[in-house]
């Protein structure tokens, strides 16, 4: 079994493209710090991971997500080892999302929110996420669900 469960924040906006042919397919690569539950004195507390989504999933995390925000990512892990032109084998990781929901807590929602109104936030004219007066979680606005890849 090939299992991953992740949660964290982009390190930098995802940058999406679009595969060549006549299906095109929408290919997000975005990267995510983890935070380390412990970490010993002098070394790093946090993991950075290499991602990458396919298809609607790339597209929702182009349109929702920008570096800062918080992710929850269950994918694969998958090994991309190849041999540079020096002949030196290089060794690499790369996760592979296949489901990726909203992690954001109340109080960074807002924090993002207040920060991307009038620019590209949430882009396209769609609305923002409503937050609920009661717990730290994001509504998600009325009509969106169809645009959604987890449907």
């Amino acid at each position: 079994m090939n299992k991953i469960i992740l949660m964290g924040n982009l390190t930098r906006d995802p940058e999406i493209r679009y595969s060549q042919g006549e299906n095109s397919l929408a290919i997000a690569r975005f990267s995510i710090a983890v935070n380390r539950r412990f970490a010993r004195q002098g070394e790093t507390d946090a993991d950075f991971f290499n991602c990458t989504a396919f298809g609607k999933q790339a597209e929702f995390v182009e349109k929702y997500f920008k570096q800062g925000s918080r992710m929850l990512l269950t994918g694969r892990v998958q090994n991309d080892n190849y041999t540079n032109k020096n002949g030196e084998k290089v060794y690499s990781v790369q996760i592979i999302a296949e489901e990726i929901e909203f992690a954001e807590r109340k109080s960074a929602a807002d924090a993002n929110a207040a920060a991307s109104r009038g620019n590209s936030g949430f882009g396209g004219g769609a609305p923002e996420p409503a937050m609920a007066a009661d717990d730290d979680f994001m509504n998600i606005p009325d009509g969106i669900e169809d645009g959604l890849p987890f449907n």
